[in-house]
């Protein structure tokens, strides 16, 4: 009797563990009990900025650069604009790039004065320390992230959000993980400020360092897209401090409508950036996991890139049909990577740059293979959308060239209208969840 007991419990204790690895470990609320979800909701990529290596002329402006280390002893401040909303937050720190770990000292958040972007200043009483594994330290390995504890913190869609973090030992290394082209205006300052509510004094810079992420718990139907692109999308031409890039303003088209208010925006963009080659920052196959895929919620990507790569290519007909049919590879490989993980991808024709120096060749081999790359962009069917950007912004009485009251002067990058018209194009049900 005793043995068909103990045979039982054996098989009993079998039975449940056969189980527990069918099902899997238990999603939770992201509160850090372990316990199930009961709401479902999840994590939420609400903002981000593609991580690169810093170049010369964009490290951190003197004396906050030294000859071998770099933010000894700094505060700095940066503002970002979040897309979707939530009442729960955490930030992830990259050290992508570093020569050495980054020591975080502290970290605060706060909703910057007025709600205005590029400011030093933060509303009074909305300050908050952000911990790491219940630690106001932390440091961050070479190559690698850190993401914060969940805190209670409450961002509405569109809102800009204040970051302040202290570097008592600095990163010593001139290798500096960094987002260049921010378009928005940080602040530093020697000491550790982040508590104080204005920095007077304070050195203004527009570049992003070292915040990479920002994460809001949310509603199940709460989904992102991402935008995988070059400094079109970055919004070279776009206003400091305005948030006007074409993903800002399509955001703000799909908060106008109740069916989309539940898609966040997520910009992976950098001046330069090529698909095939590293330019600035790695090339888009190599950073299509890091940038992409491994972002939380995102359930749709646009890939609209490839013009750097055309027009840095040798401006001959060989090596022009070698570049479009590399390209063309490239976006089937990024497509069959994003479905692998259910991921629907819009492809977004190339645009004009007729009259733009050095891309426009005499001619006009680039253009030849801009339009064979468009052709099958709009017609291979292996996209699951195709957005004629190119059509959009193109000047009907002579499409090798932008608009002229769309450019910002140099031919190829769009002004704040450009952007809005790009913005326009992308049609809002095709975003909308189901």
């Amino acid at each position: 009797m005793i043995a068909s007991c103990v045979l039982a419990l054996a098989l009993l204790v079998a039975s449940s563990a056969v189980v527990a690895l069918v099902r899997g470990p238990q999603r939770t609320d992201g509160a850090g009990t372990g316990a199930p979800a009961r709401s479902a909701r999840h994590w939420v990529n609400t903002w981000s900025a593609m991580p690169q290596l810093t170049e010369p002329g964009n490290m951190p402006p003197a004396p906050f650069t030294g000859e071998r280390a770099v933010l000894v002893d700094t505060t700095l401040r940066q503002t970002v604009r979040v897309t979707t909303g939530g009442d729960r937050v955490r930030l992830r720190f990259s050290n992508a790039f570093g020569g050495s770990a980054l020591p975080l000292t502290a970290v605060r958040v706060a909703l910057p004065l007025g709600g205005r972007a590029g400011v030093g200043a933060i509303e009074p009483g909305t300050s908050r320390a952000v911990t790491f594994s219940g630690r106001k330290s932390t440091t961050v390995p070479v190559g690698a992230q850190v993401v914060s504890d969940p805190l209670d913190f409450t961002l509405r869609p569109g809102t800009n959000l204040t970051v302040t973090a202290y570097l008592a030992e600095g990163q010593a290394s001139l290798a500096l993980t960094s987002h260049p082209g921010s378009r928005t205006t940080s602040y530093l300052a020697h000491g550790d400020h982040t508590e104080d509510a204005d920095l007077p004094g304070a050195t203004p810079t527009n570049h992003w360092y070292l915040l990479s992420d920002v994460e809001v718990l949310s509603r199940p139907a709460t989904t992102s897209v991402a935008v995988l692109g070059d400094s079109l999308t970055d919004g070279r031409g776009s206003t400091t401090n305005g948030n006007n890039r074409w993903p800002d303003q399509l955001f703000d088209r799909l908060q106008a409508q109740p069916g989309t208010r539940n898609i966040a925006v997520v910009n992976q963009a950098a001046g330069g950036n090529r698909v095939l080659n590293d330019g600035l920052g790695p090339n888009a196959l190599a950073r299509l996991d890091r940038d992409i895929l491994a972002h939380s919620a995102v359930e749709q990507l646009i890939v609209f890139e490839g013009v750097n790569d055309l027009g840095t290519a040798e401006a001959t007909p060989a090596a022009l049909q070698r570049v479009t049919a590399d390209l063309i590879a490239a976006y089937e490989q990024i497509i069959v990577r994003a479905h692998a993980q259910g991921i629907s991808v819009y492809g977004a024709t190339l645009l004009p740059f007729g009259g733009n120096t050095p891309y426009d060749d005499a001619a006009g081999h680039r253009e030849a293979a801009r339009q064979a790359v468009n052709t099958w962009i709009r017609t291979s069917g292996r996209f699951d959308a195709v957005l004629d950007f190119d059509r959009a912004v193109r000047d009907p009485d002579n499409p090798r060239r932008l608009l002229a009251t769309l450019h910002d002067g140099d031919w190829l990058h769009l002004n704040p209208e450009g952007y809005r018209v790009l913005a326009a194009a992308v049609p809002p049900r095709l975003l909308r969840r189901g």
